[in-house]
């Protein structure tokens, strides 16, 4: 039924006369149901208020005063009470249209990982990423070339939510620009930082370690831009020592330039890659020590090297009570014989 304003008066007084005279539950009910009505024609709690108002008048035009006082204190509150729940409507929809265009970006972000398990010959590897919210800062890429070797960058990206997005969507696809230079950690690391300096806001920066791994030379050839140092397993004395590189996080100046390190890789030794969500774990208001992230990745040393990395992950996030405080990410790898 379309209502006009008329009969949705006379509706209303219906149903009010009804229940005055009943006391029905039934009428009730239906008084429930016609505020879909209400709804519909935007009909607003104070307008509701001095419709009610108006009818009693007409039905009991000798009220007494201190109950038409009544009605006119009432009134007054729900037209505060109105203004109010408008203002928290219209918040309320810009909230679930912001969640809505994060979802998407979140969605986009994850077409931006890579969604193939890698394979590289005489090498065990395993990769966590886990985001603490929707969207993450941190960001890894990996890509394989003609001689079967693989170039692999970790990254985490100084800012959340869509602008960290949109950031890492240009880091890959400059990467993925660079094909030639994939040999060449240094190298790309300068050119990336170019990208980012030109394209990125000044308060955005972005921190990356990349390495490239020969599968011949048995080699790790890597430079860092300001990232969280890994680690390095040695598995012929059985000892860790911490994979670091000196050099500027990227974007914030265009003359930076990175220094490349290199470890010769034994049967059994690690490269460990990780974002600043692993060794800034707490437990209540301490931060784990480096030697205590070893101490869990001794504990499962023994499996796959994927095992291992979702071992640590649950290890860390149980610490954390499973209630993530930053992004996290682990590339472990091992090599086979």
């Amino acid at each position: 039924m379309n209502y006009t304003d008329n009969n949705i008066e006379t509706s209303y007084k219906k149903i009010l006369e009804s229940y005055l005279n009943t006391g029905s539950e039934h009428v009730l009910y239906e008084a429930q149901q016609f505020t879909r009505t209400l709804l519909e024609h935007k009909t607003s709690p104070e307008e509701l208020v001095s419709l009610h108002r108006s009818i009693m008048d007409q039905l009991y035009p000798e009220l007494p005063d201190d109950i038409q006082a009544s009605f006119d204190f009432l009134l007054e509150a729900m037209m505060g009470y109105g203004m109010a729940y408008r203002e928290h409507q219209i918040l309320r929809d810009r909230q679930q249209e912001l969640e809505a265009e994060i979802d998407v970006a979140a969605k986009m972000q994850q077409t931006l990982l890579p969604r193939e398990d890698v394979s590289v010959q005489g090498l065990d590897i395993g990769i966590v990423s886990v985001p603490a919210k929707k969207m993450s800062g941190d960001y890894y890429h990996y890509v394989k070339d003609q001689f079967g070797s693989i170039g692999l960058a970790i990254a985490d990206i100084i800012g959340k939510g869509v602008p960290a997005a949109l950031c890492m969507s240009m880091i890959k696809y400059a990467m993925d620009s660079l094909p030639e230079q994939q040999l060449n950690p240094s190298a790309l690391l300068e050119n990336l930082n170019r990208v980012v300096e030109q394209n990125v806001d000044d308060s955005m920066f972005v921190t990356m370690m990349y390495g490239y791994y020969n599968i011949q030379a048995h080699e790790f050839t890597y430079s860092g831009a300001g990232h969280e140092p890994g680690f390095f397993y040695h598995a012929k004395n059985d000892s860790f020592e911490d994979l670091s590189a000196k050099g500027l996080v990227l974007g914030v100046s265009k003359k930076a330039t990175y220094q490349e390190y290199v470890k010769q890789l034994d049967i059994g030794d690690m490269v460990i890659l990780l974002t600043d969500g692993v060794t800034e774990c707490r437990m209540g208001e301490e931060f784990l020590e480096r030697e205590e992230i070893v101490d869990l990745i001794r504990k499962s040393m023994h499996l796959k090297a994927q095992e291992l990395a979702e071992n640590v992950y649950r290890e860390l996030s149980k610490l954390q009570d499973f209630t993530l405080r930053d992004d996290l990410t682990l590339i472990i790898l091992r090599r086979q014989v």
